[in-house]
C-alpha cells in the first residue's frame, strides 16, 4: 500500500518524511517538483505522477503538500482518502495543521503516524480510537513527560477497537449533552461577460460535533433528500436504510467528525446570491482605461451576504489604479497587477462600488482581453441548495440531549469574466 509520506512545504522543502515499509530515497520527489514547476498554482499539480518505480499520491491543504509514495497498483481515491484522513487527524489534535505546528509536535507525529497505518496499510484512522492510542498533547502533559521520560502512547488498548463501532469508545458520560450539526455548502460559479451562468454546482458537507453519553442512536431527516448526488458517508451511517428511506440512522462518533459530503449538480437548483454589474474598458492608442464595478444580492433569502472580497488579476500593460470605493478598501500591487477590494457586508439599500481609471504603459496595444473576477463571501443561516433538516431524534438513552443545527453558505471558486 503505501510505502512512504513526504511533507513538503511551498518553497519545496521536505520537512517531514515517514517510511513504514522499505525507506524511499528523497530523490523520488525530483518528479514532483518537476511538476510543480510546471503547475501555475498549488492546487494545479496533478494528484498522481506515475515515475519509472512508483506512483506519487499528493493533496495540498494548508499551504502543505502531503505526498504518498507507491510501488504497486492501488485505487487512487484509496490513498487520497486516507492523506485528507491524516490531515483531519492533526489538525484535530493540534488545533490547526501548519507547517510550525507540525514541527512543533514532531515526536507525537510520528506516533500518530506509526499508529493510523500498519505496514503501509490503514489500521486505525478514527480520531477518538487514535485519541486513546497517543494522547493528543497539552502544556501540563508535555511537563510531565519532560520530567519523568515517559511518553503519550496510552496503557492500554481502546475499547472501541474490539467492539462493532470501532469509530466510539464505550462508557462515554457527558453531564451536558449535546449534539450540533453544521451545514456548511460552498457555491463554485463561473458567470460569463453577459451575465449568463456558465457552470454552477454546490459542493456540501455537515460537520458533526455530537457529545452523548452512552451509546445514543440517532436519525436525521431532511425535508427535501432527493437534492443531494454524488453522497459520500461516514462509516457510522448505516447505508441501506438511506437508500430505502432518505434517512441518516447512525451511531454517532465521540467528538467531531464528518457525517457526509454531497454535491448539488443540477444548474437550475443553484442560486447564486449574489451579481456584479462590471464596465472595465480599455481605449485604442489611449494610455488610460475605465474601471467600474457594483456588487448587490441576488436569491440570498434576505440574508446578508458577509465577508465579501473581490480580486482580479489586471492586465501587465496597467501600471496602477486610482479608484474610488464607496465602502470597504482596495490594495492595487502595481509588481503582480492583483487588485484587492475587502467589501465587508453587502447593505442592499447602499451598493458597494469600487469606480475610476487604469493608468496604462504608454505605447502599449490594447489588453486581448478584460480581467476575471473572483469572489469571496459568507452567508450565515443559509443553505443556498435549499437543504433543510427536518428532525433529530435519538433512540437507545433515555436523557434529553440538547440539539442545533447552523446552515453556512459560502463562495468556492466564484468568477465573473468581465
Amino acid at each position: 500500500m503505501i510505502h512512504s509520506l513526504f511533507l513538503i512545504n511551498p518553497s519545496g522543502d521536505i520537512f517531514l518524511e515517514k517510511h513504514w515499509k522499505s525507506v524511499v530515497s528523497r530523490s523520488v520527489c525530483d518528479y514532483f517538483f518537476e511538476a510543480q514547476e510546471r503547475a501555475s498554482e498549488a492546487e494545479n499539480v496533478p494528484p498522481i505522477i506515475q515515475t519509472p518505480h512508483h506512483y506519487l499520491l499528493s493533496v495540498y491543504r494548508h499551504a502543505i503538500f502531503f505526498v504518498a509514495v507507491i510501488q504497486t497498483e492501488v485505487p487512487p481515491l484509496f490513498a487520497i482518502e486516507f492523506l485528507h484522513r491524516v490531515v483531519d487527524t492533526f489538525q484535530d489534535y493540534f488545533g490547526s495543521c501548519s507547517e510550525a505546528v507540525i514541527k512543533e509536535n514532531v515526536v507525537v507525529v510520528y506516533e500518530v503516524l506509526e499508529e493510523m497505518l500498519d505496514n503501509g496499510f490503514p489500521l486505525a484512522t478514527e480520531s477518538n480510537i487514535l485519541k486513546e492510542l497517543i494522547k493528543p498533547p497539552t502544556i501540563l502533559r508535555s511537563v510531565v513527560n519532560t520530567i519523568t521520560g515517559s511518553s503519550n502512547v496510552g496503557d492500554q488498548l481502546p475499547t472501541g477497537q474490539l467492539s462493532v463501532v470501532p469509530w466510539r469508545r464505550t462508557g462515554v458520560k457527558y453531564t451536558n449533552n449535546e449534539a450540533y450539526f453544521d451545514v456548511i455548502e460552498e457555491i463554485d460559479v463561473i458567470i460569463d461577460k453577459s451575465g449568463c451562468t456558465v457552470t454552477a454546482e454546490i459542493q456540501g458537507v455537515i460537520d458533526a460535533c455530537v457529545k452523548l453519553s452512552g451509546m445514543p442512536d440517532l436519525t436525521l431527516s431532511f425535508m427535501n433528500p432527493r437534492l443531494l448526488d454524488d453522497v459520500s458517508f461516514h462509516p457510522c451511517v448505516r447505508f441501506k436504510r438511506w437508500e430505502s428511506e432518505r434517512i441518516l440512522s447512525f451511531i454517532p462518533p465521540d467528538g467531531n467528525f464528518r457525517l457526509l459530503s454531497y454535491h448539488v449538480s443540477a444548474q437550475n437548483l443553484v442560486a447564486i446570491p449574489v451579481y456584479v454589474k462590471h464596465g472595465i474598458s480599455f481605449r485604442e492608442g489611449s494610455s488610460s482605461g475605465r474601471f467600474e464595478i457594483t456588487l448587490g444580492p441576488k436569491q440570498s433569502m434576505g440574508k446578508t451576504v458577509e465577508g465579501v472580497t473581490v480580486t482580479g488579476q489586471m492586465p501587465k500593460g496597467v501600471l496602477n489604479m486610482t479608484l474610488t470605493p464607496s465602502q470597504g478598501t482596495y490594495v492595487f500591487d502595481p509588481v503582480t497587477k492583483l487588485l484587492s477590494w475587502d467589501v465587508g457586508k453587502i447593505n442592499p439599500q447602499k451598493l458597494p462600488s469600487l469606480k475610476g481609471t487604469m493608468i496604462l504603459q504608454a505605447g502599449c496595444s490594447k489588453p486581448d482581453e478584460n480581467p476575471t473576477l473572483n469572489l469571496h463571501f459568507k452567508i450565515q443561516q443559509l443553505a443556498i441548495s435549499g437543504l433543510k433538516v427536518n428532525r433529530l431524534d435519538m433512540y437507545g438513552e433515555k436523557y434529553k440531549p440538547f440539539k442545533g443545527i447552523k446552515y453556512m453558505t459560502k463562495a468556492g471558486k466564484f468568477q465573473v469574466r468581465t
